[in-house]
């Protein structure tokens, strides 16, 4: 089958953003599929240094060639510069004829305007990686349904979607649950020690918050303020690697992202050369009982390092306890720190364990085929 996976790689070229789709196209390509990258988001390219979007696409698409280059995808990608309609990678020409020639276009985060040639391929999956955020943004947004609704079928990262306890509209679709395909390969487990300090990687507020239901429904700052007193309750260090615009909280040392981890592979180093991740969600996450897990969690789990995290639902699916613990409360975020000090080597181990179970992008990704083979 010929898979047309959409990104935002070029887009935002920093961080960690290229595993996000492109543990996509590689899952799929591992199932021996013929796999592409488009990228076509119909916003202008952002320049890191400037901090705003800018219509000269030169270094964006210069990240996203090493990126493509380095990771095997070379000659199978396309960006298209909303500024001036640019193609660059594959020609115009050459990308109509990719989505002629298409069986299925995965729309990861909804990141890909669906042009005319973009629509006709037979199926679109929509995949919502942002649950509650996404749902109540198309309630009001008759022009956003009608994007969503192009695709014929709909997945999302809430995995409690549908459950008594989710709070989540479902916007009039149905939603299939899913979650971030991590290539095993592509995040080893590490074998050398770690440092001894608990990392994420995060920002305090992605966007504004949204109003459900008679409430706000909030970004990671809000949650985080409940466990600001963490390094006061237990024997451990914290980093957070952010966006550094708030005074530092007593015990966290705050780092700017993008100076220790600016692209894909150092992003991945930080990772690997953390003891494990600690980090809370989003409020709309855990007050709607999502389910959601963060794909970055699961680059933790399957480099061997264990993840304590806020519960959103998220442990009623993925089993806690062993290289992975759930906290709502403070006492529970400590409990899971202890544990894993306790005895590092067991929950390492674990925690890649955890990933080949339910994180493989082969055993997600074929899933997600077989969900849609009707």
């Amino acid at each position: 089958m010929r898979i047309i996976v959409t990104g935002l790689i070029a887009q935002y070229p920093l961080g960690g953003v290229a595993w996000d789709y492109l543990q996509y196209a590689e899952g799929f390509r591992q199932l021996e599929h013929d796999v592409f990258y488009l990228e076509d988001s119909e916003t202008w390219p952002y320049d890191i240094a400037g901090q705003t979007f800018v219509a000269d696409c030169t270094a964006n698409v210069a990240h996203l060639r090493e990126v493509m280059e380095r990771l095997g995808f070379a000659g199978r990608w396309a960006y298209r510069n909303s500024a001036d309609h640019s193609y660059h990678g594959m020609t115009e020409v050459e990308t109509k004829q990719l989505c002629a020639s298409a069986d299925l276009l995965v729309n990861v985060s909804g990141s890909c305007w669906l042009r005319p040639e973009y629509a006709a391929i037979p199926k679109k999956i929509f995949i919502d990686s942002d649950p509650m955020f996404t749902q109540v943004a198309m309630l009001p947004n008759r022009s956003m349904q009608e994007r969503v609704r192009a695709h014929e079928f709909h997945f999302t990262f809430a995995e409690n979607i549908g459950a008594l306890d989710c709070r989540i509209p479902d916007a009039g679709i149905r939603w299939l649950p899913t979650r971030q395909p991590v290539v095993l390969d592509w995040f080893p487990q590490a074998t050398e020690p770690p440092r001894d300090v608990w990392t994420t990687v995060m920002n305090w507020a992605s966007y504004k918050p949204c109003e459900f239901d008679g409430e706000t429904w909030g970004q990671k700052a809000v949650e985080f303020e409940r466990f600001a007193e963490l390094p006061q309750r237990v024997n451990a260090s914290f980093e957070l690697a952010c966006s550094t615009e708030r005074q530092s909280e007593p015990g966290w040392k705050l780092v700017a992202s993008v100076e220790v981890a600016p692209d894909p592979w150092r992003y991945r180093d930080y990772l690997r050369q953390s003891k494990g991740e600690w980090s809370v969600a989003k409020e709309g996450y855990v007050k709607s009982r999502s389910g959601w897990f963060s794909c970055r969690s699961a680059c933790y789990l399957a480099l061997g390092r264990p993840c304590v995290l806020q519960d959103t639902g998220w442990s009623k699916i993925i089993p806690t306890g062993h290289g992975l613990f759930a906290f709502s409360t403070m006492e529970e975020a400590v409990a899971g720190i202890t544990a894993v000090n306790a005895d590092y080597t067991m929950h390492s181990a674990a925690a890649r364990r955890l990933a080949e179970e339910f994180f493989d992008a082969r055993k997600v990704l074929e899933k997600m085929l077989e969900t849609i083979a009707v």
